[in-house]
């Protein structure tokens, strides 16, 4: 299709590892930056050729020139930024997590129903390379019945932005529960919580959360569960945004650590036909990159990319943006605008992968206690 938008990147501290995606999307006209730390700003700018200016994020909004906005800012902002942006007329794209409150993910749900215009959360772990290999052996009958799932995401956040201090793990869960969500053709519908170890009381007094790790089980209305463990302080674990699916003739298993190869496990006969054995084994994935216009190839590996011999580049995932991820999730949320549809993970499964942590953690609170996720 022809038809062109112009985008607005409100944040960029990780919102700069989209910048020039959308520059060379082919149906973006035109990329306009905004960040309170001017020098930042000034910097991409002037690597992007960018020249117009914005005084404030309300610039942003009265432009009516401006037809989405990519909101990757900090996250107790998602919530009523989101709003502000559908609110101006505007589709919006947020950086996860969608909201902190169950209140606001509604104000949201609202505010985009009011609007008409689309709103997308920006969940890297739904276009990784691992995600599209599992996906693509679930489709294909691999994995036969899923049975269970696991997600992880280990990642000490010392020193980082104040307002990460303490945070309650779960409320930045999404990484670990989105992948259940997603390919369980369901909705989570129960959590059961705990959470676990102790942590110094500064990061205990912003959010008035004690636990440095939370774990939940999740129940989903087709009767699937899954079980996420989220750490964010005081825990010496490697990094990991992990994704664990269990079927009842493959697994697929991340690695041990973020950028391991992953083990898929086959259950076969055994040779005297008496029960059953395992046969695991470590696997490559290949890179999805045929799925985006041509001019973003090079975005799903990066600085391993070679212009002058792009296949073979091209072949195998080399890590670039959270696993490739990062220009599918522009793509997806262009072309939605553009064909005039709803992106994938649009407001309502948005919410249930958001909300789904945010009662993990009014479980967590209240010792285990089962708390039903809302519909919104």
């Amino acid at each position: 299709m022809d038809k062109k938008i112009k985008v607005a990147v409100v944040g960029l501290g990780f919102g700069g590892c989209f910048a020039e995606i959308y520059k060379e999307h082919p149906n973006v006209s035109e990329v306009v930056l905004y960040d309170t730390d001017k020098k930042r700003e000034e910097e991409f700018k002037k690597r992007l050729g960018i020249t117009e200016n914005y005084d404030t994020f309300e610039d942003i909004l009265k432009d009516e020139s401006i037809d989405a906005v990519h909101l990757v800012t900090p996250i107790p902002c998602h919530g009523k930024q989101s709003v502000d942006v559908l609110n101006a007329g505007k589709h919006c794209a947020c950086t996860v997590p969608m909201a902190t409150t169950l209140e606001d993910i509604q104000a949201i749900v609202d505010a985009k129903r009011r609007s008409g215009k689309n709103y997308m959360l920006m969940e890297t772990t739904l276009y990784t390379y691992q995600y599209f290999y599992v996906k693509h052996m679930k489709e294909s009958g691999e994995l036969g019945k899923i049975q269970f799932f696991k997600g992880t995401h280990y990642q000490d956040m010392e020193n980082w932005p104040s307002y990460w201090n303490g945070l309650p793990p779960m409320h930045y869960g999404t990484h670990a529960i989105a992948p259940m969500v997603a390919l369980s053709d369901s909705r989570i519908k129960k959590v059961h919580a705990f959470g676990s170890g102790t942590m110094r009381e500064e990061l205990v007094k912003n959010y008035n959360n004690p636990y440095p790790i939370e774990t939940a089980i999740f129940a989903f209305e087709n009767g699937l569960k899954g079980e996420a463990t989220r750490s964010l302080f005081e825990t010496a674990r490697v990094y990991q945004e992990g994704m664990f699916v269990y079927g009842s003739k493959k697994s697929f298993e991340w690695g041990f650590a973020d950028d391991s190869l992953p083990y898929v496990t086959s259950l076969v006969d055994n040779e005297d036909n008496r029960g059953k054995r395992t046969i695991t084994e470590v696997v490559k994935m290949p890179n999805y990159y045929l799925d985006l216009p041509e001019s973003l190839w090079r975005f799903t590996v990066g600085g391993d990319y070679d212009p002058l011999n792009p296949q073979d580049s091209l072949k195998e995932g080399a890590g670039a943006g959270h696993h490739g991820s990062h220009p599918h999730l522009v793509n997806e949320f262009v072309m939605s605008i553009v064909e005039g549809r709803k992106p994938w993970i649009d407001e309502q499964l948005g919410a249930n992968i958001t909300a789904a942590g945010i009662c993990a953690h009014i479980s967590a609170m209240k010792d285990g206690e089962a708390v039903e996720i809302p519909e919104f």
